[in-house]
């Protein structure tokens, strides 16, 4: 069984896409597009994750799209880490239809500038509310944020963090981009509360990546994590800017070939059930 514990749907129309660079994954991307590449790579089920909107209205429709999509087994929604109301916007998910899909919430810390925002009274408060209403927190961040993510992690133990896109290392900046990122993670995969995914990888190595550029990361994670605290995701649509759908998950098997069966079948699919609590059919 295979479940891709991360991917996205969006509308050409989302600002970010009108970045330079980005003309190729510039369209939209629906449910009906996303079927045919689940049955195609052999993927059972899928976690479709808040792609860059920032409005509680993406929320809605994506549960809605979950409550009629059965391949869609959980949503990563938005909220702001900001929010001063935050457990009424939360409890107002919660009455959407299909909320029962709900198993997480992001928000762009990434692109947030304050090295103090993980910090702060009201941000850590909001990642304990968050673990309180029985919801994961999906970390989007920079390499340069992983040491202040881990002590948000350590200071909210009641919440499950998920580290996506191994937290972004600058794949492309060889030797010591590695180095800067082992030091880095090194701290946040120490917290118990912390699982992290497998993906985004190739699209931060650029046009030129290969399985050997990308395994000593899959290597160092599987070592600091382990495979019960890892899972595989395939970023899609913007794994299309450097790679197709079945290319980002082949490139990451083929970096977990050496591991026992077991093993596999944590990353590829039973840590994800288990983390984000998803019901999953055999």
């Amino acid at each position: 069984m295979i479940v891709d514990a991360h991917h996205h749907l969006w509308t050409a129309d989302y600002p970010w896409l009108a970045a330079p660079g980005l003309g190729a994954i510039r369209r939209d991307y629906t449910v009906a597009d996303l079927t045919p590449r689940l049955a195609a790579a052999g993927v059972t089920a899928g976690v479709l994750v808040e792609a860059g909107r920032c409005d509680a209205a993406e929320t809605a429709e994506f549960l809605a799209l979950a409550a009629a999509t059965p391949h869609i087994a959980g949503v990563v929604a938005w909220a702001s880490l900001t929010d001063p109301d935050l457990p009424a916007t939360l409890a107002g998910y919660r009455d959407l239809p299909g909320a029962v899909k709900l198993v997480g919430i992001r928000d762009q810390v990434q692109g947030v500038d304050d090295p103090a925002f993980l910090a702060r009274a009201d941000v850590r408060s909001a990642l304990a509310t968050i673990g309180a209403a029985g919801l994961t927190y999906d970390l989007v961040v920079q390499v340069g944020q992983l040491a202040a993510s881990a002590a948000a992690a350590r200071a909210t133990p009641g919440t499950i963090f998920v580290l996506d896109h191994l937290g972004k290392p600058r794949v492309g900046a060889g030797a010591e981009g590695f180095a800067e990122w082992c030091a880095a993670v090194a701290g946040l995969a120490a917290c118990d509360n912390v699982v992290a995914k497998l993906s985004g990888l190739l699209t931060e190595t650029g046009p030129g990546w290969t399985v050997s550029t990308i395994r000593p990361y899959v290597d160092t994670a599987l070592d600091l994590f382990g495979p019960e605290r890892l899972m595989v995701g395939s970023d899609w649509p913007v794994c299309e800017l450097v790679a197709s759908y079945p290319a980002a998950l082949e490139a990451i098997g083929s970096c977990l070939s050496e591991l026992s069966a077991g093993e596999r079948a944590a990353v590829a699919a039973g840590t994800a059930i288990r983390t984000y609590r998803l019901e999953v059919g055999s």
